[in-house]
C-alpha cells in the first residue's frame, strides 16, 4: 500500500492511498477518531473500513490530520480538521481525475468531520459515520443532509451515548429525497472493543446495498 504525502493548510499531511485498477473507480476517504484521544489513521475500524472500500473497487485514502504522526501542524479543535479533509479530497481527485463519485466515512471525531465535508463538496454521494458523538459535537448543520448515508453505533456506547445518536438519526430521517440507514450493534461500545467484526460486516452489508453488489451475487 503506497505511502503518501501531500501538502495541507498546515503543511506535509501523511497518507495511505491504495488506487483502484479500473478507470472511473469511486473514491473513498476514511477519517480516524479525534486526533488528543489516540485517533491515527492506523486505528483499527479506520484500516478495516479502508479495506472494506478497497475490496469494493474504490480508490481509497487514510490520512493523519495534523500534528499525528508525521503530519505537520496541531490540532486546531475541528477547523483545521475539516481543510485537512478538503485537502485530502481535492488531492484524491487530482490523482484520479476520472473518478464518478466520491464516498466520505469517519469514526468518533472523524465522523463529526466527515459529515461537515459532506456538506461542503456536493460530489459525495454516500457516507458511513461511525459512533457520531452528536452529545459532545454539534450536528445542527446537517439542515438538510444532502446524501444518504450509514450512521452506525454500539448500544452500550457510554461516550456518545445511543439516547443522542438516535436524536441525530431522527432528525435526519425526517428530510426528504434522502435515505439515513442506522445500525445497532448489540453490547458494542465507542471503541467497539470486540465487537469490530460486527461492526465491519454492517458497514460492508451497506455498500453492497448501495453499490448493488448484493444483486449480482443473487444474479
Amino acid at each position: 500500500m503506497p505511502e503518501v504525502t501531500f501538502t495541507g493548510p498546515a503543511g506535509r499531511i501523511e497518507g495511505r492511498f491504495q488506487p483502484s485498477k479500473q478507470r472511473g473507480a469511486p473514491i473513498a476517504i476514511v477519517l480516524h477518531p479525534h486526533p488528543q484521544f489516540g485517533g491515527t489513521m492506523n486505528n483499527k475500524i479506520v484500516y478495516d473500513l479502508f479495506y472494506a472500500f478497497v475490496q469494493r473497487g474504490f480508490s481509497a485514502l487514510r490520512f493523519n490530520f495534523r500534528g499525528v504522526g508525521r503530519s505537520q501542524g496541531s490540532f486546531d479543535h475541528g477547523a483545521g480538521e475539516l481543510s485537512d479533509a478538503a485537502s485530502a479530497l481535492d488531492w484524491v481527485q487530482a490523482v484520479t481525475p476520472d473518478a464518478k463519485s466520491c464516498w466520505i466515512a469517519g469514526v468518533s471525531f472523524g465522523a463529526w468531520i466527515g459529515m461537515q465535508l459532506l456538506m461542503r463538496r456536493p460530489e459525495i454521494e454516500g457516507f458511513i459515520s461511525v459512533a457520531p458523538p452528536a452529545n459532545r459535537f454539534d450536528f445542527s448543520f446537517l439542515a438538510p443532509c444532502p446524501s444518504s448515508g450509514l450512521i452506525v453505533h454500539g448500544d452500550a456506547d457510554r461516550v456518545a451515548p445511543l439516547k443522542d445518536v438516535e436524536t441525530l438519526v431522527s432528525k435526519l430521517k425526517t428530510q426528504k429525497g434522502i435515505v439515513i440507514e442506522q445500525s445497532v450493534i448489540a453490547g458494542a461500545n465507542h471503541f467497539f472493543d470486540n465487537k469490530t467484526d460486527e461492526l465491519i460486516a454492517s458497514c460492508s452489508s451497506y455498500l453492497d446495498k448501495r453499490l448493488g453488489l448484493n444483486d449480482i451475487d443473487a444474479a
